[in-house]
């Protein structure tokens, strides 16, 4: 439509409203005198119709305060004294189009406005005025007015109920975005607000990206479960049962078994996998997640098979894919945990090998004889190589390789006398952390941004606060902290499997120390071993500490309370332990023990120096068979055994040829 033609239009409808406004004021009075009903004026309102008495009584002798002086104001100023006065008594949808054809966009503004007004003068002439008709009307005049206040306490109702919410107008995806930020206290209050809210409180995805965070079905999806917020409960319920379970020691214990003539050289355990070697030169694996047997035995090298007297097994190391040995002979040989059998790898060192390593999650392989350091990896197409060998200047003690590298960005930390070096195969030499002459590291241990390990203070150093743990950063090579004070030598760090920011060790002085390395603060200190402790690991609420007289604890971290132990011939040399499980491995130290021929037949005297690798299990329930001992779980049917038959799980009167009513 051209403008010409919109302004012709606005000027024929302004022609024909003030011909209507004409025609009012000549047919009606400009106010109410009381009696009069005034039904046809209230209809014309917009707002009053609700609002306003119809039997509102007006006082003759102030006409500014009745019906007639209510509207003014209503125009704007525009129009003039003459139209503001011409319009008080017309329509509401005349204020309306007036204030369209003046141009004005928003007429809403002055419609609540006015609205306000009227409210606020009715109320006056209702209270003023009105006061005493109102007590002679009828009761039916009571019930219009509660009627009047029923429906505006539901026109507010309704007012409050179409408030948009940000689930209604906002897309599902970004609603759900916000409501992954609540926790699960948060989201089960949010779910009691509406049914829009509970939808979106009970997503799957939501309680998926709980569970995982959580630490629960790291390697699942979405689709693998119908509900996560049930899954998510029924794995928090397992934890506080197992939780339950470690501190009562409720569960199955086991003995790994073994061939018997052989005395145990080493072990090593990796997430469900546990590797052993023997003085005979075997080597076993056991996967206690499934008890594949046909991974149990894995068979040797062609010449360490020949060789009379077969070499020892000097060290073992396995994690999820690969294992590994290492043989008195300088052989090393590296099977798969799926197949087991042959070698998939064999080399051979110049000398005998002091230190063997394995990566945990990837597959690298680190082995030193003297000074001679070798790194063997396999490439994309699985095939193994030697990647780097380097010769430090004296013999290598110890090393660890630092996890959550991969093979492009490996990192070996490695201990040599009073000498700490960080080897990177893409670099020429290896490079020193720590050397202070005189001053020997006695441990070594590595965690993806942290490397510890423990000095040994002698003479003037010793009034400095005594022995010491070193904390370096493997972004920088720079010290971090430096933590300890004991007169006694460090023996064993964990810092790679503890809880993050936390440090536990294990000394000489018959102690277990946890340090915080945001602070550098002790956070426990317990009086555990006599004899020393040898091996040590700790998580967010336990630790498990082993020590030379072959006692494993269980400590409480928070109360510093002993919850358990549990004894065994020989030292403990190995702990490991995840949620619900725990392996422990007492390896003797002689071995070749005076006395203990391989062919002796007297077993219980040999049994005592071959050493033992138990196996807890939290998860299962105390009234399973498992819980018992083996000891105790043996029979009068066996062909061979020890001779520990006690048989107390069997009671003597229902040996078979006993009498029934016994």
């Amino acid at each position: 439509m051209a403008e010409d033609e919109l302004e012709t239009f606005r000027n024929r409808w302004e022609q024909e409203l003030a011909s209507k406004k004409e025609e009012l004021r000549v047919a009606g009075p400009p106010c109410e005198v009381r009696g009069q009903s005034g039904q046809g004026d209230i209809k014309n309102r917009y707002f009053e119709g609700s609002k306003q008495n119809p039997n509102e009584v007006c006082d003759v002798s102030e006409p500014k305060e009745c019906g007639c002086a209510a509207s003014e104001g209503r125009l704007g100023g525009k129009r003039g004294e003459k139209v503001a006065a011409a319009s008080e008594d017309q329509p509401e949808y005349v204020s309306i189009a007036r204030s369209l054809l003046d141009g004005r966009t928003s007429p809403l503004l002055d419609r609540i406005r006015e609205d306000r007004n009227r409210r606020k003068r009715h109320y006056h002439n209702m209270t003023d005025v009105c006061s005493t008709s109102l007590q002679q009307e009828n009761p039916q005049r009571k019930i219009k007015k509660d009627d009047k206040l029923l429906d505006q306490l539901i026109q507010d109702l309704n007012d409050v109920n179409d408030i948009p919410f940000f689930d209604i107008e906002l897309p599902y995806e970004l609603a759900s975005k916000i409501f992954q930020y609540l926790n699960c206290t948060d989201l089960g209050r949010c779910a009691q607000v509406s049914r829009a809210w509970r939808v979106l409180a009970e997503d799957g995805v939501l309680w998926f990206k709980m569970c995982r965070k959580e630490g629960y079905h790291q390697d699942s999806s979405v689709s693998d479960s119908p509900c996560w917020k049930s899954t998510l409960r029924d794995c928090r319920n397992t934890t506080r049962t197992v939780c339950t379970n470690w501190k009562n020691r409720v569960g199955s214990i086991s003995q790994l078994q073994f061939d018997l003539g052989k005395v145990l050289c080493d072990v090593n355990s990796c997430a469900d996998f546990v590797i052993a070697g023997y003085t005979s030169g075997d080597v076993r694996l056991w996967d206690t997640l499934h008890w594949d047997i046909a991974a149990s035995y894995l068979k040797t090298n062609s010449l360490s098979a020949i060789a009379e007297p077969r070499p020892y097994v000097s060290h073992v190391h396995v994690n999820n894919t690969v294992a590994a040995a290492a043989y008195e002979d300088g052989c090393v040989d590296l099977w798969g945990t799926e197949t087991g059998g042959e070698p998939i790898h064999h080399y051979q060192m110049p000398g005998k090998i002091q230190v063997l390593a394995l990566s945990p999650d990837t597959a690298v392989l680190g082995s030193a004889a003297g000074p001679d350091v070798r790194l063997d990896w396999a490439d994309d197409h699985g095939y193994w190589r030697s990647s780097c060998q380097v010769q430090l200047p004296r013999t290598v003690e110890s090393m660890v390789l630092v996890p959550s590298r991969g093979q492009h960005c490996l990192l070996t930390a490695l201990k040599a006398g009073d000498t700490v070096y960080l080897l990177d195969p893409r670099e020429e030499e290896p490079q020193i952390l720590h050397s202070v002459y005189g001053h020997p590291v006695t441990c070594l241990e590595a965690s993806e941004c942290h490397v510890a390990f423990g000095v040994k203070s002698t003479g003037w150093a010793m009034h400095d606060g005594g022995n010491k743990i070193h904390v370096y950063s493997l972004e920088t090579g720079k010290p971090v902290m430096c933590v300890g004070s004991s007169p006694g030598d460090f023996t064993c760090i964990n810092l790679r499997d503890a809880h993050p920011h936390l440090l536990v060790c294990g000394n000489k002085d018959r102690r277990v120390r946890v340090f915080d390395l945001r602070s550098g603060s002790s956070v426990a200190s317990l009086y555990a071993h006599h004899l020393g402790v040898t091996a040590v690991q700790a998580d967010d609420w336990k630790i498990v500490s082993g020590g030379g007289e072959g006692l494993v604890c269980v400590w409480e971290m928070r109360m510093g309370a002993k919850l358990w132990e549990m004894h065994n011939r020989h030292p403990v040399r190995h702990i490991h332990f995840n949620t619900s499980t725990l392996v422990t491995a007492n390896i003797p130290d002689d071995k070749s023990p005076r006395g203990a021929c391989i062919t002796d037949d007297d077993l219980t005297a040999h049994r005592r120096h071959r050493g033992v690798i138990c196996h807890y299990d939290f998860s299962e329930d105390a009234l399973s068979q498992d819980h018992i001992l083996p000891i105790c779980r043996s029979n009068y049917t066996e062909s061979s055994g020890y001779n520990y038959n006690i048989g107390l799980v069997v009671p003597y009167d229902r040996l078979s040829g006993s009498h029934p009513s016994l």
